[in-house]
């Protein structure tokens, strides 16, 4: 278990079985409502999330701390630009 997944969070996204496009919709709207400098924990299951949350974190210059997959599931900690 890595330091991140022990790391406190501001707010959990969980879209598990949900498809493309949702959980970067879902993704988008709970950002926004992060303060600055909040952790959101994203938990997803479609494999399209590997690329499409990286490249939205990059677009909208939101860190993407750290991701994991473990059994078909897809973990991502994203830190929102302050």
């Amino acid at each position: 278990m890595s330091e991140t997944t022990e790391m406190a969070v501001d707010g959990v996204l969980d879209a598990t079985g949900l498809n493309c496009p949702e959980p970067v919709m879902m993704l988008h709207q709970h950002v926004r409502d992060l303060p600055a400098g909040g952790l959101l924990k994203v938990i997803a299951t479609d494999p399209s999330t590997q690329r499409d949350i990286p490249k939205f974190c990059v677009f909208l210059g939101h860190e993407l701390v750290e991701q994991q997959e473990s059994a078909g599931h897809y973990l991502y900690w994203i830190r929102k630009k302050a």
